[in-house]
């Protein structure tokens, strides 16, 4: 246990939360993990991929009335189920303020990355499976466990909070869909906060609490060459006759410099990263990078991760190499992923990437850029009350200060709230670190981030005071 002092220093941004009290919490908490972890695997066990093609499903929904049931018993009087423009479901409990108080959004959403291949998982991938300490499978991090933490916060604290809490737990989020911004803005009054917690982040290693202050924003184009109208043999046609997959290779490849920093023209890509570290050998144990392997970038990896812009081929369409012709190929495709830091519009930013590619394509070959999607980047406000409160409360909660990070995936929902309650403070914690491997086989969370972050979320429902923190 803290020393009482320690306590008292590191929990000063929550008024009223004394050091007796830090521990009397604590220990509500640890004592809901066990039947925590039961809840865990029942939720995991649901596999609940939500496909817009087909609509909701029968996994969808019961997850939607699992996660219902866990809110009343957590006990929040009023849970319904909200039907969103995308045929998802989300569910939002409610507990009304007392005059004059504060009202706490929490968010969470329970649907899931599809498993992906089987046989790549040591573990069934929805059944949880406690190996090394870890709990295993899909959903345990992202962002099922981060449900939990609500769950158990909410349950160690009772009807102390004299505040107003909603708890929205979105059907939709790893599709992509839009459905709960849609939602939000055509009923703006429904999930109206005065702080929103956004649990669908992390730390940047076990056990070093982290705030999540910066999101990039993402473009996803496809780039379509083409020469010709059919493949021609290569011996009786190669030299002169161009070839698009060779042109897409040469158009790609001037999509990075020697080093491996973006250069796109009129694409900064000098950011400069003022939070958290990210060693370098971390990064290659992190990222499962081959030993003797370049890691890309002039800057460091903070800078390269959330301060500039990074291009990602992620997919090509050209001949499989079983069973491939000796042709001269007419045409060839790519999908590209931009990432792009706060501070930069992404379709500004996508205008540039098409309009670098038509510039630097050889042979006057054809040339089509598709737009497929993007979404905004967000940078968090870090100095208000909401804040200050949720950066004491990690800190008592991990005996050790808070620290900030970026992220590099996109969380469009982050926008959607700050259009739509511009007065209000928007923070993104989480259980996830780089050993969960998210959307990936064998995702898993360490137990202690569900302990911490929900001990953390507790004490800052009872601690968040705006204007009391001086």
């Amino acid at each position: 246990m803290w020393a009482m002092q320690a306590v008292a220093d590191l929990s000063a941004g929550l008024p009223g939360v004394r050091p007796e009290l830090v521990a009397d919490v604590a220990g509500r908490v640890r004592a809901l993990m066990p039947s925590a972890r039961e809840e865990l695997a029942e939720l995991v066990a649901i596999p609940a991929v939500f496909d817009p093609r087909l609509g909701p499903s029968e996994d969808c929904a019961r997850a939607a009335d699992l996660v219902a049931a866990a809110l009343r018993d957590a006990g929040l009087p009023d849970v319904r189920l909200l039907a969103t423009p995308d045929g998802s479901t989300a569910v939002l409990g409610h507990r009304p303020a007392p005059p004059g108080a504060p009202t706490v959004l929490l968010y969470a959403h329970y649907d899931v990355q599809p498993p992906g291949d089987a046989a790549r998982w040591d573990s069934p991938p929805f059944a949880l499976t406690e190996r090394d300490g870890r709990w295993y499978g899909r959903g345990a991090a992202d962002c099922k466990g981060n449900l939990l933490c609500h769950l158990i916060a909410l349950r160690a604290v009772g009807d102390a909070p004299r505040i107003g809490i909603k708890v929205i737990v979105e059907g939709s989020e790893e599709q992509g869909t839009g459905g709960l911004e849609r939602f939000v803005e055509q009923n703006p009054d429904v999930l109206a906060a005065d702080t929103i917690v956004i649990a669908d982040s992390g730390n940047v290693a076990v056990g070093v609490p982290t705030m999540t202050t910066a999101l990039r924003g993402m473009v996803s184009a496809v780039v379509r060459v083409a020469t010709g109208t059919s493949g021609m043999h290569s011996g009786t046609f190669g030299g002169p006759t161009p070839d698009a997959l060779l042109a897409l290779v040469a158009m790609l490849a001037t999509l990075h410099n020697e080093a491996g920093d973006v250069t796109i023209p009129g694409l900064a890509n000098g950011g400069v990263w003022n939070g958290e570290a990210y060693p370098d050998e971390r990064l290659r144990a992190d990222a499962h990078v081959l030993p003797g392997v370049d890691l890309l970038g002039s800057g460091t990896v903070a800078d390269q991760l959330w301060a500039r812009p990074a291009l990602t081929v992620i997919g090509m369409e050209t001949p499989p190499l079983t069973g491939a012709p000796s042709s001269v190929q007419p045409s060839a495709a790519a999908r590209l992923n931009l990432r792009v830091p706060p501070g930069v519009d992404p379709e500004a930013a996508y205008q540039l990437l098409a309009d670098h590619l038509r510039a630097v394509a050889p042979w006057r070959v054809h040339v089509e850029v598709e737009l497929e999607g993007h979404g905004a980047p967000f940078r968090a406000s870090t100095d208000g009350p909401g804040h200050r409160a949720m950066a004491a409360a990690l800190a008592t909660a991990y005996g050790r200060p808070a620290t900030t990070a970026g992220q590099g995936g996109a969380i469009p929902l982050c926008n959607t709230f700050a259009t739509t309650y511009p007065d209000a403070e928007i923070m993104l914690i989480g259980v996830s670190e780089p050993a969960c491997l998210m959307h990936a086989p064998n995702e898993s969370v360490a137990p202690s981030e569900i302990e911490h972050i929900a001990l953390a979320e507790a004490l800052f429902l009872l601690g968040y005071a705006p204007g009391a923190d001086g």
